[in-house]
């Protein structure tokens, strides 16, 4: 799949249309107007973000929430993992050491 496609600097040679309910579209426009969006904005955005990961650009489950958290603290604790590694490598030392150091503690 060609992953340099840009949908800002693409040719506007196709049309997509969506029904749907008007309240529905009066409060994403809302939304996204807040952020300086329109709705064309925010669907092209959509498409851009599908493109760059080749999928959705969200995580869809049963519980969306559950799973969100769950990667969030996985990015974290992988992190966290990259930074005790590059501190084991470059000789850092933990609060205890440092205070030991700068005679906090005896």
């Amino acid at each position: 799949m060609n992953t340099n496609l840009n949908v800002a600097m693409a040719p506007k040679d196709s049309t997509f249309q969506v029904r749907m309910n008007s309240e529905i579209k009066r409060a994403v426009e809302d939304i996204y107007a807040r952020t300086g969006m329109t709705l064309t904005d925010a669907f092209n955005t959509f498409i851009q973000q599908s493109l760059n990961v080749e999928g959705l650009p969200f995580i869809v489950t049963t519980n969306s929430k559950e799973a969100l958290k769950e990667q969030a603290l996985a990015m974290v604790m992988l992190d966290l993992k990259r930074a005790e590694a590059r501190a084991d490598a470059e000789g850092w030392i933990d609060a205890d050491d440092l205070e030991k150091e700068l005679g906090v503690r005896d």
